[in-house]
């Protein structure tokens, strides 16, 4: 639901605004879910691997910093989402819905979601009196942080963090971010 290709495209699409990535358009739809660059010969898995494969193939729209302790930064946001904010988010997933009734483990779940806390609590942290993770200027960092905390926010985990909040909005407020995950679930119920 929040992973694989449609996820990956989503994130890489906001990140790009006008770089169109899907099938039939910049990139083709591999067979195994990710997505092939086109042209190109890879086929490149994980979200933030698209991410950063997008912003080195067009370096004109600047969301890869330019000063390498800033991009060092930027790889420090990015695995620290990867790592310390989706696993819980993730094991809130498989024991809500993914899994099989018999599988879950609600335990689980309030355990995932008090970790998630615990590290949105740091994310919080850095982001006073900042308007981008990194720097003065949009990174391929904040637009994973964008739809990670997304999902956060859908498994109302963002209550106590109300600066990854308005964070969160003007992000989703820009002209080429792509709907909330609210947003298009709903579209997709219609």
């Amino acid at each position: 639901m929040f992973g694989g290709a449609r996820a990956d495209c989503a994130r890489s699409c906001y990140a790009f605004g006008s770089v169109a990535v899907g099938a039939n358009t910049e990139a083709e739809k591999a067979p195994e879910g990710d997505i092939r660059p086109a042209g190109g010969t890879a086929t490149i898995a994980e979200s933030a691997a698209i991410q950063l494969y997008l912003a080195e193939k067009y370096p004109q729209a600047g969301f890869i910093p330019s000063a390498v302790e800033e991009r060092a930064q930027m790889y420090r946001w990015i695995f620290f989402l990867m790592t310390e904010i989706e696993p819980p988010l993730w094991r809130i997933a498989r024991h809500t819905f993914i899994y099989p009734d018999e599988m879950r483990i609600p335990q689980d779940v309030d355990l995932a979601r008090q970790e998630c806390r615990e590290m949105l609590t740091v994310f919080e942290r850095h982001m006073q009196e900042r308007e981008y993770l990194v720097g003065d200027r949009l990174s391929v960092a904040d637009f994973n942080a964008a739809y990670t905390l997304d999902w956060a926010n859908e498994e109302n985990l963002l209550d106590a963090a109300p600066r990854l909040r308005e964070y969160l909005k003007a992000m989703y407020a820009r002209p080429t971010a792509p709907p909330t995950i609210a947003a298009a679930f709903a579209a997709i119920e219609n």
